[in-house]
């Protein structure tokens, strides 16, 4: 039985109640006082007992049995055509001659309330590279510094880290295989850009990987002439999302949110340089120990097919 957090009586009550009042003789009033209700409701639930017996103490649906002036399924159908044809509510109301009210709750049970209803959602299209090095996704995100616990850690609003700055977290992830590579840097200028992508494709040489392809959001530091040439030095492809389309890089945004749930916001540090410092030790464990759900819950390393030396070698 759900019963409201407020009430007063459940059925188990109202039953004691009944009690007292049909078999003790007990007065509606002293009842109606010893269980904080009104007199009403104590006459009401011995009147329902006397009528239904205990079926009757149970909890009831509000919703009524009829209603006195169902909307006619004509008018539906007319709020229904209409809006399918772009109308709001108000102009629907006005011609259909009905007031908003019904005709939201029409469109709510039509399942028509928001005019992106209206349209089928894109299907999800998945996609994977074959091998590792095809792809890779470059992102950046943004965190602030900060030289001592902020007051979630300290429960003292006056102790805060002023004029810091912010540090920025350059992420990069393996289509096929997820092995991921992330630095902080001090900026997402164009210089830490091609640095951060020199960096990454030595961490992947070094594990045997080749990249062909790059692929990053439409940031300015990916715009420029001096990323550009940085890919084209090491003859990669480079392939920027469409505009407003995160999800086309979803793989480095996926992996930026599992970096903030399970390494920037993991746990309290004392500063953000020992938050940067723990971030190559978590990003080991994420590649060589971490199973990932979106490849078979294999870690990432493993979709490297690396021989049992160079696994050796490589894993310090």
């Amino acid at each position: 039985m759900n019963v409201h957090k407020n009430a007063r009586l459940t059925a188990h009550s109202r039953a004691e109640l009944v009690r007292r009042v049909l078999e003790e003789k007990q007065s509606a009033g002293a009842v109606a006082a010893a269980f904080g209700v009104d007199v009403k409701t104590t006459y009401k639930w011995v009147a329902r007992f006397v009528t239904e017996g205990p079926t009757g103490l149970q909890d009831r649906s509000s919703r009524p049995h009829k209603l006195n002036r169902p909307t006619p399924a004509r008018k539906v159908e007319q709020i229904i055509a209409l809006r399918r044809q772009r109308f709001t509510g108000e102009q629907i109301a006005r011609q259909v001659e009905v007031s908003p009210a019904t005709v939201s709750r029409v469109l709510r049970a039509a399942g028509l309330s928001r005019l992106k209803d209206l349209e089928p959602a894109e299907p999800v299209v998945r996609y994977q590279r074959e091998h590792p090095g095809e792809l890779i996704h470059i992102d950046i995100k943004k965190l602030g510094r900060f030289g001592q616990a902020g007051h979630r850690v300290s429960a003292d609003r006056a102790v805060r880290s002023r004029r810091v700055g912010w540090e920025f977290v350059h992420v990069c992830i393996d289509d096929a295989s997820r092995v991921a590579f992330s630095q902080v840097l001090p900026d997402e200028r164009k210089q830490s850009a091609v640095a951060f992508l020199k960096a990454a494709l030595a961490y992947y040489a070094s594990l045997g990987v080749t990249i062909a392809r790059v692929m990053t959001d439409n940031g300015s530091c990916y715009r420029s002439k001096a990323f550009r040439k940085a890919c084209a030095a090491a003859g990669l492809k480079h392939i920027r999302t469409r505009p407003y389309t995160p999800k086309t890089n979803g793989k480095a945004e996926r992996f930026i949110q599992t970096a903030l749930r399970e390494w920037a916001y993991a746990q309290a540090y004392p500063t953000s340089d020992r938050r940067a410092a723990e971030l190559p030790i978590w990003l080991h464990r994420y590649n060589w120990h971490r199973p990932h759900g979106g490849i078979k819950s294999q870690t990432p390393i493993s979709r490297l097919g690396l021989i049992q030396d160079n696994l050796l070698r490589l894993h310090s």
